[in-house]
């Protein structure tokens, strides 16, 4: 089976049991094809936790959970040098933390103070960990999904900018249709009979990384690649559409990590849908989630209450295609 039928098909007992919520299986995908992290926004029971768990568990990883709480300490996360008594040398050994795993759950990411939160920074970044002065390289496939709560704000400490900016993907979890959760109901009703012991085989790795090496082929003209230039430039110098609405909303615009975000990004979803070029479609599909966490609005923006889905979709609308 080729690398892109097998993403195919773990797209497909996904979407078996995570019922209405396509756009965020798709979007968990193009992360997964494009190496990058994933940040999930939602309200309480809208199956975050149990869809990166279905992806864990269907896809030959090691999966870890972290449970992000004020007590939660750096060391906790990356691991610590433990001494040993009986050895003859090396009496500090390294014992490797959660962060170590595949796919790792970061659940509800701002509960834990900056202290905490930034214990993920070199790893989300640079792919290793750093303990004691000595180096740590994470697995190939590495992946972070975090998680988090947009309405309750009591006991919880904001992601700061730089570490939103190492997400590739900012993507929020919306309410499923009356008849998705009439098929929930039945879904879970299943579950709790046992009719869902039996599960196939889990989809290697191997072809996660294979997958990735054929999206990296996938090409990009010049023209697509001004394009994406150009709505990033839009962010960052808005007051050159002085006709358009957004030109008084962003205070702060996207980083160059949000340019390579559009890139890998739009040959992941061209490689999903099985072509070997990006449009300009691909883009603007892959937009929001790749730049609505890399805005910072103006303070008259907040007040009006502009979102950054809102001052991206404006974006879109003026920036033409090259």
């Amino acid at each position: 089976m080729s690398a892109h039928a097998t993403i195919l098909e773990l797209r497909e007992r996904l979407a078996a049991g995570i019922i209405g919520q396509e756009e965020v299986i798709n979007n968990l995908l193009i992360a997964l094809l494009a190496n990058g992290h994933v940040l999930l926004e939602g309200l309480p029971g809208l199956a975050k936790t149990r869809t990166i768990k279905m992806l864990a568990a269907n896809l030959e990883s090691e999966f870890s959970r972290i449970q992000f709480t004020p007590d939660l300490l750096p060391s906790d996360i990356t691991g610590t040098e433990i001494y040993i008594a009986e050895a003859v040398e090396n009496k500090f050994q390294f014992q490797p933390g959660p962060i170590f795993g595949n796919l790792v759950l970061a659940d509800e990411i701002n509960r834990a103070p900056a202290k905490a939160q930034a214990a993920l920074l070199e790893a989300m970044e640079e792919r290793q960990v750093t303990v004691a002065g000595h180096s740590h390289v994470l697995p190939e496939l590495f992946l972070v999904l975090a998680t988090q709560n947009p309405i309750e704000q009591e006991g919880t400490y904001p992601l700061p900018e730089a570490q939103m900016d190492r997400f590739l993907l900012h993507v929020t979890v919306d309410y499923a249709s009356d008849e998705d959760e009439h098929r929930i109901l039945r879904l879970v009703r299943g579950e709790e009979a046992g009719s869902a012991d039996s599960r196939p085989a889990q989809i290697p790795a191997q072809a996660v990384l294979d997958a990735r090496r054929e999206v990296l082929a996938v090409e990009v003209s010049d023209a697509v690649e001004r394009y994406m230039v150009a709505l990033i430039a839009a962010t960052r110098r808005p007051a050159e559409y002085n006709d358009a609405p957004f030109a008084d909303w962003i205070q702060v615009g996207a980083s160059p990590r949000g340019t390579l975000a559009l890139d890998r990004a739009a040959r992941a979803h061209a490689w999903l849908d099985g072509r070997n070029a990006v449009t300009p479609d691909d883009v603007k599909a892959i937009v929001p989630c790749c730049l609505s966490h890399r805005l910072i609005l103006t303070y008259e923006a907040e007040a009006e209450g502009i979102t950054p889905m809102q001052v991206l979709s404006s974006i879109l609308q003026h920036v033409a295609v090259a």
